[in-house]
C-alpha cells in the first residue's frame, strides 16, 4: 500500500491528513509527520499503517490531554481519571445521517503512554499542583487548613507532601478566617448560625470564637 497524497487539514493547519491508495486513511500532527518520515510514494505494510495509525490516536489524546492540563494545573489522579475516561465506549450522533453509534474508547496501553509523557513534559506533578491549589484557594476564597487538606487527599496527594506544603507555608488559619469572615458576614447575621457554618468549613471553635470577638472589637 502506497502514500498518495499529504495535505494540510483545513481546520487545525498543525495536522495533515495522510492518504493511501487514494482513500484517506489516518491523520498526524506536523510534528509527528516530520519525526515519522512519511511521504508521498513511500509504501507500507497492513501492520505498518496500523502502527502509524496508533501513533495518530496517541497524538490526537496527547493535544487533548494537554489542552486539559493547561486550563489549569491537573493532579495525577486527575489526568488519570480523565484519561480512563477516554477509554470508555462513548455514544455519538453522525453528522450526516443523525444516527447514534458507539465510539469505541482508546486502549489503556495508549493512555499509560501519554500520561508518562506528559510527566515527563512536567506537565503532571503534584508538589506543584498542590502548592497551586493553596495559593489559589488562598488568594480567591481563604480556606482552613483541615478543609484544603480533605480537598488535596480527594485529588489523590500523598499525604507527606500535603504536610511538607504547610510546614512551608505563612498562610495561617487566622488569616484566612478573616477572609471568610469578611466575604460571608453580610448572609450571616446571626452569629450562632455564622459560627455553624464557618465551622463547618473546617475552623476551630476557638479560631472563630477569637476572631469573631475581634470582630466585635474593631466595631466598638
Amino acid at each position: 500500500m502506497k502514500i498518495t497524497a499529504i495535505t494540510t487539514q483545513q481546520k487545525d493547519k498543525n495536522r495533515v491528513n495522510i492518504m493511501v491508495d487514494g482513500k484517506y486513511r489516518f491523520s498526524l500532527d506536523i510534528y509527528q509527520y516530520a519525526d515519522l518520515g512519511i511521504r508521498v510514494g513511500k509504501e507500507y505494510s497492513d501492520e505498518e499503517l496500523v502502527a502509524l495509525e496508533t501513533e495518530s490516536q496517541f497524538g490526537k489524546l496527547y493535544a487533548r490531554s494537554l489542552e486539559y492540563s493547561l486550563m489549569r494545573p491537573h493532579s495525577a489522579r486527575e489526568m488519570k481519571d480523565y484519561l480512563y475516561r477516554k477509554t470508555r465506549t462513548t455514544k455519538v450522533r453522525s453528522k450526516k445521517t443523525g444516527e447514534i453509534k458507539d465510539r469505541p474508547g482508546v486502549s489503556q496501553e495508549l493512555t499509560e503512554r501519554v500520561f508518562e509523557r506528559l510527566v515527563d513534559k512536567g506537565y503532571i506533578d503534584d508538589e506543584k499542583f498542590a502548592r497551586y491549589w493553596v495559593e489559589n484557594r488562598s488568594l480567591t476564597k481563604g480556606a482552613s487548613k483541615r478543609k484544603l487538606q480533605a480537598e488535596l487527599q480527594s485529588k489523590g496527594i500523598e499525604r507527606s507532601i500535603i504536610e511538607r506544603l504547610f510546614i512551608e507555608s505563612e498562610r495561617t488559619d487566622q488569616n484566612e478566617l478573616r477572609k471568610v469572615i469578611d466575604k460571608k458576614r453580610k448572609r450571616y447575621p446571626d452569629n450562632q448560625k455564622f459560627m455553624q457554618y464557618l465551622a463547618r468549613q473546617g475552623f476551630s471553635y476557638d479560631d472563630i470564637k477569637s476572631a469573631l470577638e475581634a470582630e466585635v472589637e474593631d466595631y466598638s
